[in-house]
């Protein structure tokens, strides 16, 4: 059975790399701003995880940086995870607003809805 998850989690990584979306093109100052509200987010994620996958490739379709933080290889950032979400699932964006407040988004579904919302208007 480990056999088969490798195989297929090499499978969907080898295919997330060779059909990449390609990022939007924004005027520099508008990037540099998205990059800016960017640092307040990162997302919780498995490499080969099918979820987190389509999440990390809309990031990439709408040419955000957000910082990925793997929880299969971390146990600090596992544990960030609990404390913070308080369930081990992924995959999870943590999201903290200028006054320092922290909130977990789950979801695939979710979070890409999120990131179109805040993002895509900004646009």
């Amino acid at each position: 059975m480990q056999l088969i998850r490798w195989f297929l989690g090499a499978l969907i990584l080898f295919f997330n790399w060779v059909f990449s979306p390609k990022g939007i093109q924004r005027d520099s100052g508008l990037q540099a701003a998205i990059n800016q509200q960017t640092n307040k987010l990162a997302l919780y994620q498995y490499k080969a995880c099918p979820f987190c996958v389509k999440v990390r490739r809309a990031m990439k379709r709408q040419s955000l940086s957000i910082e990925t933080r793997d929880v299969k290889r971390c146990e600090t950032t596992r544990n960030e995870l609990l404390a913070g979400g308080g369930k081990l699932k992924v995959p999870c964006l943590k999201i903290e607003d200028h006054e320092g407040k922290v909130s977990w988004l789950y979801e695939s579904a979710d979070i890409i809805a999120y990131l179109e919302n805040r993002f895509t208007s900004a646009a």
